[in-house]
């Protein structure tokens, strides 16, 4: 009898992983999604450090941000947690004998995030270095007794004791705080922290291998506006002196010291139109002149770290896909280590024999941590942090290709529906990312703000297109929008979709239009300018008005210099022509609208005002819907969940369900019980 119960049992175990396995994915797998976030690989090669961000479950958990946790894995892939729970570990770095991992948190009893240590063989992290504030980031001497911290100021303790008393105003753009750069003796428990000098606010930090210099990029002001735009290298002796400058033309990222610390390579615009960093730079060891060492890629620089003291690894993005290269620090002898076709990497460290250890995604899973040996060969995947992925199944999801109206060759990505009816029309998804600035890749794209596996398993089909503007083809590319937001680009999406229609897959009536961002200006363009399009239209921290966006966010000289132009009042008939606001009384599209209150990108004037809009028109349902304390996307479990449902019962009221009034406003979250 016991076994007949243990048979029984199975079968029931083994159906019910069949029915769910061809039930396709829901939001609430989405909602617990994980995902390698950062992978370092020790110097000595035989561990890689990896950070997996963990979801706050909805409704289980209190809610917040994801967790971030500190796992180790050899290079077999086998492993173990070694900081885990309710933490957030970030800025992993391995000490340079490999004997332990640095790095910083906010831990129980701690009053501001602190650098830590914890020993590889076993043993409790300890906190090494703190400060009165909280450290940014840090970078260690090459002889690891040393390290170099990035911090804001620490507030006076008259300035707490007004705050205490009620005296909380804001100096709007005035009153920032500089970070500034600590040096701390790591050998000494009891030596104090040592402020260096440096004019300006810093935002990274890389100690060169000779141990002589620190490289850092530095904005004049702690605004987003100048760490966007006028960031600039500089680098320092530890005391602070100024041994060069880099006057890089425009944005920019990450740092990379040669092993030799003779060159040290940066990731730039191309000038200062150029919407984002792409280009990769080698300079000298006291900076100066600078050479882009792979002149014309058509493509983007995302990741560089050098091999020893003359080579480069890379990871470019081009078009939808990625790829790791490596070029000799003068632009000679570049090959492809890792070709287009495979994961889209993200990020990646070296080992002192050249091992390498990255972070990548596909179609068919979130980030993982991977493993190239020195050899070569293929990189091996280290970590399954969603195993249950494999019981869920999942829609084809493929690279499309069409030409605009003006002739120009568009990329996008299509996600199926999961079960089509022969050759049924089916409704469709459009999917605008934000930017700009950013493109699709043929990796993981499936999240909270857009769920093409959720829409597949209920019918759906998802179009993600990489309009003109996007990144990942080359700066020409990028700045075909330059000067005349929207236009075209808009226009490319709206090809994208009538080349769906011409291929018989899509119901050109059953049609909706989703994005964040630049993506929600998009949602909204398509809800007034092109609403005889669109059926269904949700936008997200949304663009609605160019001039007042330009006058109330807090990027108006990158808006200025790599997207617009001009300024409102140079040409005011162009601003008010590319907002959707203008074009409102058109709308026959259903539009949901959704912001976070404390956006300062887009601030949520820019939904108040399209919501009156459209409400004023009278055309079309609309429905505001507002975030407490999520900015320019939303952070909280709580929040993305919300948005999901909304997302998700928006579109299938206005596609492919009974349409006319919105739906109820209450949502129906069915949580768990605790």
């Amino acid at each position: 009898m016991r076994s007949m119960t243990i048979l029984l049992a199975g079968a029931l175990l083994s159906l019910a992983g069949v029915v769910h396995a061809q039930s396709g994915m829901t939001l609430e797998q989405v909602a617990k999604l994980r995902a390698v976030s950062q992978a370092e690989i020790s110097p000595d090669g035989r561990q890689v450090a990896y950070t997996l961000s963990v979801q706050r479950q909805p409704g289980v958990d209190d809610d917040g941000s994801a967790w971030t946790e500190l796992h180790v894995a050899d290079r077999n892939g086998s492993g173990r947690g070694f900081i885990t729970g309710k933490v957030n570990v970030g800025s992993v770095t391995w000490m340079p004998d490999s004997s332990g991992i640095a790095y910083l948190a906010k831990r129980e009893g701690d009053e501001f995030r602190a650098l830590y240590r914890i020993p590889l063989g076993g043993g409790e992290s300890r906190v090494i270095a703190k400060l009165k504030s909280d450290i940014r980031a840090f970078s260690l001497s090459p002889d690891g007794r040393r390290a170099a911290l990035l911090a804001s100021e620490p507030e006076s303790d008259e300035l707490k004791a007004l705050k205490k008393k009620g005296f909380t105003q804001k100096v709007y753009e005035e009153d920032w705080t500089p970070v500034g750069l600590w040096i701390v003796d790591l050998d000494n428990d009891k030596a104090e922290p040592r402020k260096v000098p440096v004019e300006g606010s810093i935002q990274s930090l890389a100690w060169s291998p000779a141990g002589d210099r620190i490289a850092l990029l530095v904005a004049p002001r702690q605004l987003t506006d100048d760490t966007l735009v006028f960031t600039r290298v500089r680098i320092v002796a530890p005391d602070g002196k100024v041994l060069g400058k880099v006057d890089n033309p425009g944005k920019i990222g990450g740092l990379a010291w040669s092993t030799d610390g003779a060159q040290l390579a940066f990731i730039s615009a191309e000038d200062k139109h150029d919407a984002q960093q792409g280009r990769l730079m080698v300079t000298g060891r006291n900076g100066g002149e600078f050479r882009d060492v792979l002149p014309g890629l058509q493509g983007h620089v995302t990741d560089a770290k050098w091999r020893d003291g003359k080579r480069l690894v890379f990871i470019a993005h081009e078009g939808v896909e990625a790829r790791v290269g490596e070029v000799g620090g003068d632009g000679s002898n570049p090959r492809t280590l890792l070709a287009l076709g495979g994961p889209i990497w993200t990020g990646l460290s070296l080992s002192k024999q050249g091992d390498l250890a990255l972070t990548g995604s596909t179609s068919q899973h979130p980030n993982e941590a991977f493993l190239q040996p020195a050899t070569g060969g293929a990189a091996r995947r280290l970590t399954t942090s969603n195993a249950w992925l494999s019981d869920v199944r999942m829609a084809k999801q493929e690279v499309i290709r069409y030409k605009t109206r003006d002739g120009i060759e568009i990329e996008g990505l299509l996600v199926h529906p999961l079960d089509r009816k022969g050759n049924e029309r089916v409704p469709l998804v459009t999917i605008v990312h934000g930017g700009p600035e950013a493109h699709f890749s043929n990796g993981w794209i499936n999240g909270y703000s857009q769920p093409v596996h959720v829409l597949a398993a209920q019918g759906f089909a998802s179009f993600l297109p990489n309009y003109r503007s996007s990144t990942g083809r080359g700066v020409a590319f990028s700045k075909l929008g330059f000067g005349k937001p929207g236009m075209g680009e808009f226009d490319d999406i709206v090809d994208g979709v009538d080349h769906l229609v011409a291929t018989g897959l899509v119901d050109k009536a059953k049609v909706g239009i989703t994005g964040g961002s630049y993506g929600g200006y998009a949602s909204a363009w398509g809800a007034t300018y092109y609403s005889e399009r669109f059926a269904a239209a949700v936008t997200f921290v949304g663009i609605s008005d160019q001039a007042s966006l330009v006058t109330t966010g807090d990027i108006p000289w990158e808006q200025y210099l790599v997207h617009m132009g001009k300024w409102p009042w140079e040409d005011p008939e162009m601003f008010r022509q590319q907002s959707p606001i203008t074009h409102a009384q058109k709308s026959r599209t259903p539009t949901l609208i959704l912001h976070g209150e404390a956006d300062p990108r887009v601030p949520p004037m820019q939904s108040y005002m399209l919501y009156r809009y459209l409400k004023l028109a009278g055309k079309a349902p609309v429905r505001l819907v507002l975030y407490p304390g999520e900015g320019h996307g939303n952070q909280r479990a709580a929040s993305r969940y919300d948005y999901s449902l909304r997302l998700m019962q928006w579109m299938k009221h206005y596609l492919t369900g009974p349409g006319g009034e919105p739906p109820a406003y209450q949502v129906d979250y069915a949580l768990p019980k605790k």
